[in-house]
């Protein structure tokens, strides 16, 4: 039989076995006899395999690079027994140059026992590359779904699952579930089958890694879709997700179909389908929250069980103060505050829970700190002040530079009274300015105050003008040394000196 034909076997032989493509098993072969031909002519020479991907026979070159000729320079040619000099190359081609490749046809070894022997290590390095770059394929096409794994081993830092195999894939494909990534607590024993998403696949010299997890948002999302065919089918949306693993969640969901309920759908008959979801998260509760176009709204969807009194919004902070009240109070914030922190998680808003007496106290505050600044800065009564403050303006800017159709609508204010009202605005800002600015003047902050996080320009020079000129100044106060500094409280003075003692203990 010629030694063409075993070839052409074994390289189909080795594709059914291993799965891999003719293409791959041929150039494994070709590196391999090129292994196997160096080995036989026992020099450091370039030698190529060139095999018929139909009939199987092959042919063997010698390969050199033509270099430039010898000079004072470079006196020898570096790899003789690779490269050939110009003036040999033009004896067998006219057109050479520097850098061209020729090849000479070469006795090609047989493919027998011994060229085989030598070519095992090169084919089963390729198969087992060719195996993981398939594994990898078919694992990326599912990024981001859930997959089912059966628990081979566990031990403290990882559970080791066999996420199955098929045709392609050959052998089960074992997988890591890091401790991170497991819930807390969860007990699962060698044979359970175990649902985990697929978060990432990541390709390493050992083989692909599969990056698992039961602990992120995505999980519980995917669940849903898989419990609840309006969530799998888009007629509900879930907008967000917030989880505290194995313990507490919640989901916003949103309908796009009037008719249908989309917190009723995801509860489920008597709660079947929210089980379902919680009984695969080893019992972790999960709140069903109706999504709202209004952030307030949406918040105290978020804060249920909680009644929520009152919201007021800071849209430049992105943050609310949520008040409850007295009896409401603990179960607003939630056990270790768990409850207000995946809301805010859930809504991305900053929540800060206080009680309706302090959001009184607060409200009172400002409005008579705002009553002050219009009286005396607008030179109008208290009663003036306070319908401003009913129809919403709360600082001179706004009084100042809003449409002036914004004035005009407010009730017994005419064109003239207007007007006379954004001039005065306009010169106590122009007041307010020029000392600030001559202030700015008198003493310039070192630049690590200026770049101090928490600090802005006009407080760094306020301090300066005290004798806190640089970090370090900042830093050897205490908090009651600043308390005579305006708009500046004591929760952020501390914040501020901690910041400038942080580069003390690097």
């Amino acid at each position: 039989m010629s030694k063409e034909i075993p070839l052409k076997l074994v390289v189909e032989t080795l594709s059914n076995e291993k799965g891999v493509s003719e293409e791959i098993i041929f150039q494994a072969i070709e590196a391999a006899l090129v292994s196997a031909t160096k080995k036989k002519e026992g020099v450091d020479s370039d030698v190529r395999v060139s095999i018929n991907r139909k009939t199987g026979q092959y042919d063997t070159f010698r390969v050199w690079t033509v270099v430039d000729e010898p000079n004072t320079e470079q006196p020898e040619i570096e790899f003789p027994l690779r490269e050939m000099p110009l003036s040999e190359a033009l004896k067998h081609s006219k057109t050479a140059k520097a850098g061209d490749v020729i090849e000479f046809l070469i006795e090609s070894v047989e493919f027998g026992r011994i060229a085989a022997q030598a070519a095992k290590q090169v084919i089963l390095k390729k198969v087992r590359e060719a195996e993981h770059e398939n594994v990898a394929d078919e694992f990326r096409k599912k990024i981001g779904e859930i997959v089912i794994g059966v628990v081979k081993k566990t031990s403290r830092e990882a559970i080791i699952l066999e996420l199955g195999g098929n045709a392609k894939l050959g052998a089960n494909v074992e997988a890591f579930l890091s401790k991170e990534h497991m819930l807390p607590r969860e007990a699962v024993r060698p044979g359970d089958r175990l649902r985990v998403y697929l978060v990432d696949v990541v390709t390493e010299a050992r083989g692909p890694q599969l990056i698992l997890s039961r602990t992120c948002n995505e999980m519980l999302i995917e669940l849903f879709k898989l419990e609840v065919p309006e969530v799998g089918e888009g007629i509900i949306e879930i907008k967000s997700a917030a989880r505290d693993p194995g313990i507490r969640a919640k989901i916003a969901v949103k309908t796009n179909d009037g008719r249908i309920d989309p917190v009723g759908a995801c509860v489920g008959m008597r709660g079947a389908r929210v089980q379902a979801v919680s009984n695969e998260l080893g019992g972790e509760r999960v709140d069903i929250v109706l999504w709202d176009d209004s952030p307030a709204q949406f918040v105290m969807n978020a804060m249920a069980p909680a009644e929520i009194v009152s919201i007021v919004v800071d849209e430049d902070a992105q943050s609310m103060d949520v008040a409850v009240t007295e009896d409401h109070l603990s179960q607003a914030i939630g056990r270790s505050g768990q409850n207000v922190r995946l809301a805010s998680q859930l809504t991305g808003w900053t929540l800060n829970v206080i009680t309706d007496k302090e959001a009184k106290e607060r409200t009172t505050a400002d409005q008579e700190r705002l009553v002050n600044v219009f009286t005396e800065h607008l030179h109008v009564e208290n009663d003036v002040a306070e319908v401003l403050i009913e129809e919403g303006f709360t600082s001179l800017e706004e009084i100042a530079y809003v449409p002036i159709q914004e004035l005009l609508g407010v009730e017994g204010f005419d064109e003239e009274i207007v007007n006379e009202l954004r001039t005065r605005a306009k010169q106590a800002l122009l007041t307010q300015a020029v000392p600030a600015e001559e202030k700015l003047i008198e003493k310039t902050p070192a630049e690590d105050l200026l770049s101090l996080p928490g600090m802005d320009k006009e407080l760094a020079f306020v301090l300066a003008n005290r004798g806190i000129m640089t970090r370090d100044d900042l830093a050897e106060l205490a908090v009651d040394d600043l308390a005579d500094v305006p708009d500046l409280d004591k929760s952020k003075a501390a914040e501020l000196i901690m910041a400038a003692r942080a580069h003390w203990f690097v």
